[in-house]
């Protein structure tokens, strides 16, 4: 039984805790720059008591407040719609469309909208609304 003081023993365990401190901070990074990151249009939707539909990788033609068309993130005019509506149609016959239009966008804009959907020949359209909270229900 020798025992020296310079005799040291070899620590035969790994340490995670910085390991870690890196995978907490990469997570608050991510967290932070992600919702930075799309930046999508600033629509207040119309709210319904039936179930909406969540426009999730489909084809979503949006119309804001003041009016401008969106299809998918481009935007496009009121003129050039039914040009870019029938080339969809024509690179997919079975195509789904769904209308997100502000609530302050005047009706008759809408139904135009809704016109040029129909003309170019896209008949499954949904429109995307907010569901109903619990008070505005009763």
């Amino acid at each position: 039984m020798k025992t020296s003081a310079n005799h040291r023993e070899m620590m035969s365990e790994i340490n995670i805790i910085p390991l870690v401190d890196v995978m907490l901070v990469l997570l608050i990074v991510f967290m932070i720059t992600a919702p930075l990151l799309y930046r999508g249009m600033d629509i207040k939707l119309p709210k319904a008591s039936t179930n909406s539909i969540k426009a999730t990788e489909r084809t979503v033609l949006t119309v804001e407040k003041n009016q401008t068309v969106h299809l998918g993130k481009e935007e496009i005019g009121l003129a050039r719609l039914e040009e870019r509506l029938l080339l969809l149609k024509g690179a997919s016959p079975d195509v789904s469309l769904y209308l997100r239009a502000d609530r302050d966008v005047p009706y008759g804009t809408v139904v135009h909208v809704m016109d040029l959907i129909k003309r170019a020949g896209i008949v499954k359209l949904g429109i995307v609304t907010e569901p109903l909270s619990i008070k505005q229900l009763q």
